[in-house]
């Protein structure tokens, strides 16, 4: 299994963007491939070692490594990027791996 999860941070304003980054994350699900989709934003926490910085954070499942590719060359996943990218989330982080 493939595990994909991206970790966002947004411009302001925070609250509308975190809500519009949410809101055309959570179509990334529908993507063939996609086992298990998750989309959030950040849990505040009093812990040190928790990064609660962030705005918004997606995780999803794939089944093989064809799959996790084909869902980066799908038609959702680059317009995603387009309204999102740039416009909406000033900085990201992708971390990839397998279980």
């Amino acid at each position: 299994m493939i595990t994909h999860v991206v970790i966002f941070w947004v411009d302001a304003p925070l609250e509308e963007n975190r809500a519009k980054l949410l809101a055309e994350a959570k179509k990334l699900g529908d993507i063939p491939g996609v086992l298990h989709f998750h989309a959030g934003s950040a849990l505040p926490s009093p812990r040190a070692a928790v990064d609660d910085s962030f705005a918004v954070a997606i995780s999803m499942d794939f089944a093989s490594q064809a799959d996790a590719d084909a869902y980066q060359d799908h038609t959702l996943h680059h317009d995603f990027i387009r309204a999102c990218i740039g416009s909406i989330a000033k900085r990201f982080v992708v971390y990839d791996f397998a279980s």
